[in-house]
């Protein structure tokens, strides 16, 4: 016989949706992350079709990422409020349709508005701001493993994507590589979204976070949408905010410079071209492994921004390997480096954010950092483009690489809890 209290305990064996949201966002960012970081297996071919300088293919690069970016605030916002598939599936096709018209672009403008502009749109509704702020509501406890497990995508799908797109390009064209990205973000993106990505958050279905079995009966639920009033005015004013965004922008600067440049470097170094492009599936492979343990190690350590600081620094210990790769051994040997520290950028952000503003306005926050993050990690490619134009080499990028992540690994250490911007007995 069951007390009457103000709640009582249930005993589901059923497993916590959570874990959907987790598996639906695993394979939502393996389409979207791996589509989109094909792109440096096209340079070398669109610049030798079109003669295009790189400084000038890598332009798209840096407007998909900064049309991603504003798009961001948007997309953060909405989660707040709607359900994720439907933000996915408008993302899915919006994307898809940039992927294919890329197919087709013979001049510059063509290829900025099709992949900057389309795909850039497209991938935010699908991106990680959709897909770990969904995460971030179902969990708490568990926040880092899930986030992590589900970030583990963003390298699966790259691992699978780049060789099969370089293997495209090299047998048959560029354009049929576009086309079946396309395919790949089209399908996936809105049967695993429509499926899987459903529910808003637990609260909404009589449910607390991480699967938690005390069940409130006597009381209301607390309104969730009342913290989406909070103003951008209030983060601005934070400065935890400005640490990270300004932090987390500059190494995505840097990994965004390695992902556009690191194939045609190697190509430049006399590479194979599948050889080249599976270096960066190398990448993703230990982003894979890094992903999961950064995850898992954000759990276990007292502040997260400890996991953050020696993912930066395994980021560096990589780059410095790359300042003097001389053959395809040398190139692996950065590629497991710098991947394994690149995959705790995916799950820390979130992680870092919930806890430090709070998880029911994670979606917000999150699509706010994102937006300026963003505009830092437009820079990369086109940086790299140009440097590579006036020197010939990637010599001097990789040096300014080198210097940003170790500032950023030292100003990292500095950033302060503060609180949160709610009021949760479950935070």
């Amino acid at each position: 016989m069951v007390k009457k209290t103000d709640c009582f305990m249930i005993y589901d064996k059923k497993i916590f949706w959570g874990w959907y949201i987790v598996a639906g966002a695993f394979f939502v960012m393996a389409a979207n992350y791996g589509a989109r970081y094909c792109f440096g297996v096209f340079v070398a071919p669109l610049s030798l079709e079109h003669g295009w300088s790189r400084s000038v293919i890598s332009m798209a690069a840096t407007i998909n990422m900064l049309v991603y970016s504003v798009c961001a605030i948007f997309v953060g916002r909405m989660l707040d409020r709607i359900a994720p598939r439907w933000i996915m599936t408008a993302g899915a096709v919006i994307a898809a349709a940039g992927f294919i018209l890329t197919g087709f672009a013979n001049t510059p403008f063509a290829l900025y508005l099709s992949y900057g502009f389309l795909v850039g749109v497209g991938a935010s509704g699908m991106g990680i701001i959709a897909c770990s702020s969904s995460i971030g509501k179902w969990f708490i406890k568990k926040r880092g493993i899930a986030i992590g497990i589900a970030t583990m995508g963003i390298s699966f799908g790259t691992m699978l994507l780049t060789p099969l797109a370089a293997y495209i390009d090299k047998y048959f064209s560029w354009r049929g590589g576009f086309f079946m990205l396309a395919i790949v973000v089209l399908v996936a993106g809105i049967l695993i979204s429509q499926a899987l990505m459903r529910k808003t958050q637990p609260e909404a279905y009589g449910l607390l976070p991480d699967g938690e079995k005390m069940f409130l009966t006597s009381q209301p639920q607390q309104d969730l949408s009342a913290n989406n009033q909070i103003s951008s005015l209030t983060f601005f004013r934070d400065a935890r905010f400005w640490t990270l965004a300004v932090c987390h922008g500059l190494i995505v600067m840097v990994v965004m410079s390695v992902f556009v440049h690191q194939v045609p470097y190697a190509l430049d170094k006399g590479i194979d071209k599948i050889v080249a492009a599976s270096s960066l599936s190398v990448v993703f492979l230990a982003g894979f492994f890094g992903q999961f343990f950064f995850g898992w190690l954000s759990d276990r350590l007292q502040d997260p921004k400890y996991a953050y600081f020696w993912g930066v620094i395994f980021l560096l210990g990589g780059m410095l390997f790359l300042f003097t790769a001389d053959s395809v051994g040398h190139l692996y040997l950065f590629a497991i480096l710098y991947g394994f520290g690149y995959g705790s950028l995916a799950p820390i952000l979130p992680i870092i954010a919930a806890q430090r503003f709070g998880r029911r306005v994670l979606g917000a926050i999150y699509g706010l950092l994102t937006f300026f993050i963003g505009f830092g990690g437009s820079i990369g490619p086109v940086l790299g483009g140009l440097i590579y134009d006036r020197f010939g080499s990637y010599k001097y990028l990789w040096i300014i690489n080198i210097i940003v992540l170790a500032a950023t690994s030292l100003v990292i250490l500095t950033l302060k809890k503060g609180e949160q911007y709610e009021l949760s007995p479950h935070n």
